[in-house]
C-alpha cells in the first residue's frame, strides 16, 4: 500500500503537481536506507536535495553604498560646450562665405552647378558611345533567332 502511495506520488512529483507535504513524504521515504529496486533511481536525487536543504550561505557581503553622481561638473562640462559652441560660431560668421566651400552669391552657386553638370553629361555622352556597338550585337542575336525558326521547321519536314 505504502509502495503504491509512493508511486503515485512519484507520478505527480514528475508532473510537478505535488504539494510540499507530499515533496516532504517523498523525501522521507528516500532517506531511509531501504527503498524498493525499481525506485533506488530516484534515491540519489532527493538525498542530494535533502543535503541542499541544510547548506547555509556563511560568507559576509559587503555593501558599498551607491555612488552618487556628481552635478557639479554636469553643469561645468555644459558651460564649456557652450562657451566653444558660441566661439565656432562667431569666427565662422566673420570669415569669407567660401572658406567653407559655399557661396554668399545665389547666382555664383548656380553657375558652378550649372559648370559641373555641363562637365558629368559630357562624360556621360563620352561612354554612351563606347558602349554603342552594343545595338550592333543585338542585330546578329536576333538575325541568329531566325536561324532557330529554320531549324524548328526542318525538325518538323524530317520528323514526318
Amino acid at each position: 500500500m505504502v509502495l503504491d502511495n509512493i508511486e503515485k506520488l512519484l507520478e505527480k512529483y514528475e508532473n510537478g503537481e505535488t504539494t510540499l507535504k507530499e515533496e516532504a513524504q517523498l523525501k522521507n521515504y528516500f532517506s531511509q536506507k531501504i527503498v524498493a529496486p525499481h525506485l533506488e533511481m530516484y534515491k540519489p536525487m532527493f538525498q542530494y536535495f535533502l543535503g541542499n536543504q541544510q547548506e547555509q550561505f556563511t560568507k559576509d557581503l559587503p555593501l558599498k553604498p551607491k555612488k552618487r553622481f556628481n552635478y557639479k561638473w554636469l553643469s561645468v562640462a555644459a558651460v564649456a560646450v557652450l562657451m566653444i559652441g558660441f566661439y565656432f560660431t562667431t569666427s565662422i560668421i566673420d570669415n569669407n562665405c567660401n572658406d567653407l566651400g559655399t557661396y554668399c552669391e545665389p547666382e555664383e552657386a548656380l553657375e558652378e552647378v550649372s559648370k559641373q553638370l555641363a562637365m558629368i553629361s559630357n562624360h556621360f555622352n563620352k561612354g554612351a558611345q563606347a558602349v554603342g556597338y552594343l545595338n550592333e550585337v543585338d542585330k546578329g542575336t536576333a538575325t541568329l533567332g531566325y536561324l532557330n525558326e529554320i531549324e524548328n521547321t526542318t525538325k518538323i519536314i524530317f520528323k514526318k
